[in-house]
């Protein structure tokens, strides 16, 4: 892939402490995928863990998602922290996180485990109680299907 550079400089994000701040507080990404020639994106909760800079998602075992992952395994995606439109302004204050990357279907139960566990850490205030009443036991785990998002590449930037 041809690798651009940003036209506005200025907005660049280079400080990774940031970069990894918009991805520790940020809920949701964005991933887009490609199969024939055919584009499909998801919007989809998730869980960052630092120390595999990988994305942590969980989502049904079949539908789209795993046909597209499938097929064609690389993805493009992206989280942003809305700061809110500026009145009056025509300009929008905002950091937005793009990461390239090859999805993944977990199949091992202890990296299904801490895949879940890490989103559960990442996006519950109080993620011990949601595991005694969800998680009690491995059969909870056949249930549902947890995706690894390895990054390859990042770049990030902002507005105001």
């Amino acid at each position: 892939m041809t690798k651009y550079h940003m036209r506005l400089t200025e907005r660049e994000i280079t400080d990774g402490a940031q970069i990894l701040e918009v991805l520790r507080e940020g809920r949701y990404a964005v991933i887009s995928m490609c199969r024939d020639n055919e584009p499909y994106v998801v919007t989809m909760n998730y869980g960052y863990d630092r120390d595999r800079n990988a994305l942590y998602f969980h989502c049904a075992r079949e539908g789209l998602k795993i046909d597209f992952i499938t097929e064609n395994p690389t993805v493009c995606g992206t989280v942003i922290e809305d700061r809110g439109y500026l009145q009056g302004e025509c300009a929008h204050a905002y950091r937005t996180v793009v990461f390239w990357g090859k999805m993944h279907v977990v199949e091992e139960l202890d990296e299904k485990k801490h895949g879940l566990l890490t989103m559960l850490d990442h996006l519950e205030d109080d993620p011990d109680q949601v595991r005694r009443t969800t998680l009690k036991d491995d059969k909870a785990y056949e249930r549902v299907c947890i995706l690894r998002l390895d990054i390859r590449d990042i770049s990030a930037k902002q507005g105001r």
